[in-house]
């Protein structure tokens, strides 16, 4: 996917930016929700029409991945001590 100069891409072009920079899986009804309840990337307006930075979508992505593990267990250890 091209980026426009400007960086802002439309909702229906983050699902197709994000799995190809960052391998993640995204349904623009799920952008959608989370416009609407939170937990989403950060967003800006033109008129009804909204618009997502990359640098925004970059941010949001990497804050949502994983560092890397070798196992599930690691994984789970990980967790558990973030939330202890």
């Amino acid at each position: 996917m091209v980026v426009p100069e400007h960086g802002r891409i439309r909702r229906a072009d983050v699902p197709a930016y994000l799995q190809s920079k960052f391998g993640i899986t995204i349904a623009k009804a799920t952008l959608n929700k989370m416009a609407t309840v939170g937990g989403g990337p950060r967003m800006q307006y033109d008129g009804r029409r909204p618009l997502y930075h990359v640098d925004d979508l970059d941010q949001w992505a990497s804050a949502r991945l994983s560092g890397p593990v070798a196992s599930t267990s690691e994984r789970a250890a990980i967790r558990a001590g973030a939330s202890a």
